[in-house]
């Protein structure tokens, strides 16, 4: 869990009632991590953070602790909504992407002249520019549907991320392309 090693609390999914597939009887709680079962290891994330890999082991968690009791639906909400907020974060990045190739275009120079000056990679820019802009309307529509119906919801997140990711990977392959491999 990222930001676990600072918490006091942790937002904890589990199932109260049903079978194991049910969408019913999955409770959210919030758990004081101080409670005795509750075993936590810290570790360092790659970008500088902290998370913890948390362990529980015979947890007796008092019934005030219950936040919703038919939660599946609430986590797969929030699920979205993080989702669309990372999307925003990738486009984001294809922006920094798009603009950082097309400085690199006009002051790299080859046969005496700019290299944002060759058709060819004018035509790959303004591709890079349409991923972009497909990205951040695909970005706003998630957004928007996030108070819409579940499956509305759900189609508006799936379809942000299939664009983002197609995005990401054109923008990025072609930012590489047009730097020559260099980074």
């Amino acid at each position: 869990m990222i930001g676990a090693p600072f918490a006091t609390h942790l937002i904890v999914t589990a199932r109260t009632g049903g079978a194991q597939r049910d969408a019913g009887g999955v409770g959210v709680f919030l758990v004081d991590k101080s409670l005795p079962g509750i075993v936590t290891r810290d570790y360092p994330t790659v970008d500088g953070n902290r998370a913890s890999e948390v362990y529980f082991e015979n947890v007796s968690v008092p019934a005030d602790a219950l936040l919703a009791e038919d939660g599946l639906a609430l986590v797969d909400k929030v699920i979205d909504e993080a989702t669309a907020a990372v999307g925003a974060e990738a486009v984001g990045v294809l922006r920094k992407l798009h603009e950082g190739t097309l400085d690199y275009a006009k002051q790299r120079k080859q046969f005496g002249t700019a290299i944002a000056n060759f058709q060819v990679l004018q035509h790959r820019m303004v591709d890079m520019f349409i991923e972009l802009e497909q990205s951040v309307s695909m970005t706003y529509m998630a957004t928007i549907k996030l108070e819409e119906g579940a499956d509305e919801r759900a189609k508006a997140v799936s379809a942000m991320k299939v664009r983002i990711g197609r995005a990401c990977k054109f923008v990025g392959q072609n930012a590489i392309q047009i730097h020559a491999g260099r980074a």
